[in-house]
């Protein structure tokens, strides 16, 4: 998936400019973001948290494919929060649907980390889409 939502204003956010980390909880699984790699894929903005997450092979349920039309993407941003631009009106929006919203909630296609700090990201352990199929 991936591509643009044609019914937001996109934004340009700023890729960072040095290397940190982004540890993903509750795995505790932490990778090293490297700057001149990015962007990894195309699911979210390029150096979103989603977009790390997908590049690392750690899954973050985006129906949308990343593209700020749904809130299956939510995550909560435990350190780091700061490095993160101000989540857009359209962004916000979304959140709202949001179930567990937290005051540093975002959607990982977003978010994109300036580089400036480490970040620790919570998955939360529900899942919107998540649908048992019986054959």
């Amino acid at each position: 998936m991936g591509g643009s939502n044609p019914y937001i204003e996109s934004t340009e956010t700023p890729l960072p400019t040095q290397a940190y980390k982004v540890t993903f909880e509750p795995a505790g699984v932490t990778v090293e973001v490297d700057p001149g790699a990015l962007p990894y894929s195309r699911e979210g903005k390029p150096g979103s948290i989603l977009e790390i997450a997908i590049g690392h092979d750690i899954e973050i349920d985006h129906a949308c494919g990343g593209v700020c039309a749904c809130s299956t993407c939510h995550v909560i941003i435990k350190s780091g929060f700061d490095t993160c631009p101000e989540a857009s009106e359209d962004e916000e929006d979304q959140l709202d649907n949001a179930p567990g919203l937290e005051a540093n909630s975002r959607l990982a296609c977003q978010a994109v980390p300036d580089g400036s700090t480490d970040v620790v990201v919570e998955i939360p352990d529900w899942n919107r889409n998540l649908v048992s199929e019986e054959h």
